[in-house]
C-alpha cells in the first residue's frame, strides 16, 4: 500500500514537515511494510516559504524589519528559489499573527509595513519574480503598510500622510504614487492566497478574520467601513475595482493592495505549492492520501490545503482522510472534494495549551488508528 501524507502546518504547534513525520510514525507502527511519501504543503499561509524553498533547493535570507506593531522589530526571512530569480515573501514572517500575544492583537493598530520591507530586500537581492504568500496575517490594513514601505503615500484631506493600522484607512483621501519603487514595474508578482474572500461585506476581511485578530463586533464594523473607504479611493485614483475580487480580502485586504498597486495575479496558494512540489507526480500510484491542518471546517473549502490536496487526489481517484486539531461546522461539505473522513487528533478534553504541546504524539496516535482503518477498506473508489 502507498500512502501520501500532504498536510499543512498545525498553527502554533507543528510545521508541515513535523506533521508529516508524526503521521508517518503512526502509520509505520501499524503498517511497517507500507510505502509512505511525505509532501509538506502550504496554501499561502505559514509554511509556504519553507515548502517552496525546500522543494527547489533554494536559500533564505534574513532581514530586520518592522513587526506587526510599529514599535516592534523582528528578524524575518525571505526565500530565493532554486532558479535564483524568484523570491518568496511570506507575510506571516514580518506581519504575522503568531508574532503577537493575545493581548497585543488589535487590527486597528497592526501594520503590514514589514512585509513591504521584505519585498524591498528581495528586490535588492535581484529578484525578477515575486511570490507573496499572504496568509497568517495580524493585520487589517489593506496592505497599506506594505505599500508605504515601498514608497506610496496615503494622504488625508489635509494632505498629511496617514499613520499605521487598519483604523487609519478611513482617513485616506488621496494616493500619491510618485515614490513607488520603480523596480516593481519590472517584476512579475503572484499573490499566493489561502482564502478567496472579497475585501468587504459579510464575507470580507474584517467580518470573517477580524475577530481572530482581536476585533470586537464594533471594531469589525469600523474596519469594514475603513476598507470600504480605501477601496473607493483606489477606484477613484487608480481606476481599479478591488471590492468584490475573490482573494482581495486575504490577509486583511493585502490581496487588494497587490492587485491594485502591483497588478499581481491572485492565485490560490495551494495551486502554487502543488505545482512547485510536483504533488501530482507524488500521488501517482497512491492508495490513500492523508492531509490536515490545525482546524478543519466549512471554511476549508475556501482555498485551504486539505481541500486543495483532496481535489487533486479525487481527480486521480484517490480517497483522502483529513486530520485536524479541531473540527468545526461544515466538515460534511468536504466530501464533495474527496475527503471521505475527518478526524480530530484529540482523544480527551484538554486546554488549548495542552493540545498545542501534545500535537506530535496526538497525530501519531491518530495516524495509527487511521492506518488500521485503511488496511481493512478498499483502497480505490
Amino acid at each position: 500500500m502507498k500512502i501520501v501524507i500532504a498536510p499543512d502546518s498545525f498553527k502554533e504547534s507543528l510545521s508541515a514537515a513535523e506533521v508529516c513525520r508524526s503521521i508517518k510514525k503512526g502509520i509505520l507502527q501499524r503498517l511497517p511494510a507500507c510505502e509512505v511519501v511525505c509532501v509538506p504543503m502550504a496554501d499561502g499561509g505559514e509554511g509556504t516559504l519553507d515548502a517552496l524553498v525546500d522543494a527547489t533547493q533554494g536559500h533564505r535570507q534574513t532581514v530586520s524589519v518592522m513587526g506587526p506593531l510599529p514599535d516592534m522589530q523582528v528578524d524575518a526571512e525571505f526565500g530565493m528559489l532554486g532558479d535564483g530569480e524568484t523570491a518568496v515573501i511570506e507575510m506571516a514572517r514580518a506581519s504575522g499573527i503568531e508574532l503577537l500575544s493575545n493581548e497585543q492583537r488589535d487590527p486597528r493598530l497592526t501594520t503590514s509595513f514589514g512585509t513591504g520591507q521584505l519585498i524591498s530586500a528581495a528586490l535588492d537581492a535581484g529578484a525578477k519574480r515575486l511570490i507573496v504568500a499572504i496568509g497568517g496575517s495580524a493585520t487589517n490594513d489593506g496592505g497599506v503598510g506594505m505599500m508605504q514601505a515601498l514608497g506610496v503615500r496615503f494622504l488625508d484631506k489635509y494632505r498629511y500622510p496617514i499613520g499605521h493600522g487598519g483604523a487609519q484607512l478611513s482617513r485616506i483621501a488621496d494616493i500619491d504614487m510618485a515614490g513607488l519603487d520603480p523596480r516593481l514595474a519590472k517584476v512579475d508578482v503572484v499573490a499566493a492566497c489561502d482564502v478567496d474572500n472579497p475585501l468587504v461585506g459579510v464575507r470580507g476581511a474584517s467580518a470573517i478574520f477580524g475577530p481572530q485578530k482581536g476585533a470586537t463586533p464594533e471594531i469589525v464594523e469600523q474596519l469594514d467601513s475603513a476598507l470600504t473607504c480605501y477601496a473607493s479611493c483606489i477606484a477613484e485614483k487608480l481606476g481599479c475595482q478591488v471590492v468584490n475580487v475573490p482573494g482581495s480580502g486575504a490577509a486583511g485586504g493585502m490581496g487588494a493592495a497587490l492587485l491594485a498597486f502591483m497588478q499581481a495575479e491572485l492565485k490560490p496558494g495551494i495551486t502554487i505549492v502543488s505545482e512547485t512540489v510536483s504533488l501530482p507526480d507524488q500521488l501517482q500510484g497512491a492508495d490513500w492520501v492523508i492531509t490536515g491542518e490545525g482546524r478543519v471546517d466549512g471554511q476549508t473549502l475556501g482555498g485551504k490545503t486539505p481541500a486543495g490536496v483532496a481535489k487533486l487526489a479525487q481527480s486521480m481517484g484517490i480517497p483522502t482522510v483529513a486530520l485536524a486539531g479541531s473540527l468545526g461546522d461544515g466538515c460534511d461539505a468536504l466530501r464533495q472534494v474527496g475527503i471521505v473522513a475527518c478526524f480530530s487528533v484529540l482523544s480527551k478534553p484538554c486546554s488549548l495549551a495542552q493540545a498545542l504541546a501534545s500535537g506530535a504524539e496526538n497525530l501519531t496516535a491518530t495516524a495509527f488508528q487511521v492506518a488500521g482503518m485503511m488496511v481493512n477498506l478498499p483502497h480505490r473508489e
